[in-house]
């Protein structure tokens, strides 16, 4: 990649966002919460999804496809956040100071 590239990625780079945690008031654990609750979420939602197929109340295939896909991919990447979570601490207290 040329100079010219690397400018243009910092130009982007300097248009995201930054969100500031302390300065909104939450704390991590409400984060947490929030994520957990979006979660459960999706999957309600995905099984009320399913009734409604199963009992003839849409017959929107497409919708209910991705409904179930969302709400599994969702709980696939908060279990592989807990897991990553759960070795970092791991080895922070295999540390020896």
């Amino acid at each position: 990649m040329n100079i010219n590239g690397i400018s243009k990625v910092i130009g982007q780079a300097d248009k995201i966002k930054k969100v500031d945690i302390k300065n909104q008031g939450a704390d991590f654990k409400d984060f947490l919460v929030d994520a957990i609750d979006k979660v459960n979420q999706a999957q309600i939602e995905s099984v009320e999804m399913d009734n409604k197929l199963a009992v003839g109340e849409t017959d929107n295939l497409h919708d209910v496809m991705i409904a179930a896909q969302k709400a599994d991919l969702m709980l696939n990447f908060a279990v592989q956040v807990n897991n990553k979570v759960l070795s970092a601490y791991k080895e922070i207290m295999r540390l020896q100071i």
